[in-house]
């Protein structure tokens, strides 16, 4: 079976050489929308097989490609079936099911239609008008059968953890700068520790240090690099910055370190304090919430900062 980077690189050839057309045949579905081979492959699915094909989507106002499986780092997938249709003619989607459950090994596919149908109705994404013009293009570069599929899934998968430990890394080496550049600005003096927080401890606490599972009791103050306050367990704070949230009981936090429960920068950074100690904890994204939004303030690959006091330890049993 061919490895994914093979297959990634075969499709992303097939899918961008639009230019060279080889067959240039053109097709109508049921609904009218019409299809153009740019090659036509000859070997058809069984029922039970999983077609692997690459594919863009260009918006053809601007001509730009919004969403591509070559990007993404792995072709995408269907199983075959021609038992049943996978369309409803009664429904949006009729014309580009029809497609895709036509689709045969070697196939390369080019066709444009309204966002609408591309995605449905209910489904076009908010950057896109339903009535918009959308041109996919579908290159067909692997038929699979299911002990294969499952080897095909788990390279995928290995794949996909290599690219995001990558993107992680080098977003790290990014935030570690940006994270300096704020230190050196707000004239702060952090410790940092291999993972890449930084942390003030600006009030030693007393007893031992926080060790994992312990339940601990901490009072917090949220705020991207900006001063932008997210979220506070302060009724004070919340007022003063205008978050405050009438249903909402503003009272520390409780939470069992070190079990994955909060984001790996609090994880890490709860175990270097002591009952009654007053931090700081900058926080650079792979260890908050990476590249995802999370609410209005936090943007992907935010930077967080947390003033945060620990209230309560309660040890775990050993």
């Amino acid at each position: 079976m061919k490895n994914i980077k093979s297959l990634v690189l075969s499709a992303g050839v097939l899918v961008a050489s639009v230019a060279m057309v080889a067959c240039n045949k053109t097709k109508t579905t049921e609904d009218g929308t019409e299809y153009t081979y740019l090659n036509e492959g000859s070997e058809k699915p069984e029922n039970g097989q999983f077609i692997i094909y690459n594919f863009t989507a260009k918006k053809n106002a601007n001509d730009s490609i919004f969403l591509s499986s070559i990007e993404n780092g792995a072709p995408a997938y269907m199983q075959y079936n021609d038992t049943i249709k996978n369309y409803d003619t009664t429904k949006v989607r009729p014309g580009v099911d029809e497609i895709f459950m036509g689709l045969k090994n070697g196939d390369s596919i080019q066709f444009t239609t309204t966002a609408a149908k591309v995605f449905g109705e209910m489904n076009v994404p908010p950057f896109l008008k339903q009535e918009e013009n959308i041109t996919l293009n579908i290159g067909v570069v692997d038929v699979l059968n299911e002990d294969e599929m499952k080897d095909f899934m788990a390279e995928v998968s290995e794949k996909q953890r290599m690219k995001r430990e990558k993107e992680a890394e080098e977003q790290l080496a990014k935030d570690i700068k940006t994270i300096q550049d704020y230190m050196a600005e707000k004239d702060l003096n952090a410790t940092k520790t291999e993972s890449g927080l930084f942390y003030i401890i600006e009030k030693e606490g007393k007893g031992e240090e926080i060790s994992e599972g312990d339940k601990v009791t901490v009072d917090y103050t949220g705020y991207v690099l900006d001063g932008t306050i997210f979220d506070t367990s302060l009724e004070s704070i919340a007022k003063e910055n205008e978050i405050f949230q009438e249903n909402r009981n503003y009272e520390p936090f409780q939470v069992p370190v070190g079990k994955g429960r909060v984001i790996p920068g609090w994880d890490e950074g709860l175990q270097l304090l002591k009952n009654g100690a007053k931090a700081k904890l900058l926080i650079p994204s792979p260890l908050a919430y990476g590249p995802r939004q999370a609410g209005k303030v936090i943007k992907p690959n935010s930077v967080l900062v947390f003033d945060v006091e620990v209230k309560d330890v309660e040890k775990a049993e050993k």
